[in-house]
């Protein structure tokens, strides 16, 4: 059988199967526990098994980054990481940025400064934004669009996702980390 549980979020899912490798690490902040097929990628775990479908597949190559999430702190392309490699790791997904009543600076910063188009690779941008803004604070245009480089948008010039990315740094506290 394949199982995972998810502290605080109800009775274990329950999907088919019975073979796997049992994996736990932690999701935005909530233990997980899953029985794994070994080929699996981290991407369809977060979507398919724990509902978290704001990590998109675009490529499924690691080339457009709308999959990337942080895995102990680092970017991950989570198309090209096979779910098991996570246990004993903690995961950031985009759906952990915001709280129950605001939104992350980050968030606010893509949403006001008009960062997003059609939101496909949104997700990937906001993990690479956050990631960036925790290394450095007050970057400069030409490190925001180094540390973004990873990321493909095909309805967005740049512009104003680097506008967008300025406005996070200037809102966001010192030693913000969501």
């Amino acid at each position: 059988m394949t199982w995972a549980t998810t502290a605080g979020m109800g009775p274990p899912t329950i999907a088919t199967g019975h073979e796997g490798m049992l994996t736990e690490f932690v999701v935005n902040g909530r233990p997980v526990q899953l029985r794994l097929d070994p080929r699996r990628h981290l991407a369809d775990v977060l979507r398919q098994d724990l509902g978290l479908v704001a990590t998109h597949l675009g490529c499924e190559h690691g080339v457009c980054g709308s999959c990337t999430v942080r895995v102990d702190g680092d970017l991950v392309r989570s198309c090209l990481m096979l779910g098991v490699q996570a246990d004993g790791t903690r995961v950031e997904t985009v759906e952990g940025l915001a709280g129950p009543d605001h939104l992350h600076p980050v968030q606010q910063g893509f949403a006001r400064e008009h960062g997003l188009q059609c939101g496909f690779c949104t997700p990937g941008f906001l993990m690479a934004t956050l990631d960036l803004l925790e290394r450095t604070p007050h970057p400069t245009d030409e490190e925001i669009r180094e540390h973004l480089s990873g990321n493909i948008c095909r309805c967005t010039g740049y512009v104003n996702i680097v506008k967008a990315v300025r406005w996070a740094a200037e809102h966001m506290p010192a030693g913000d980390d969501g």
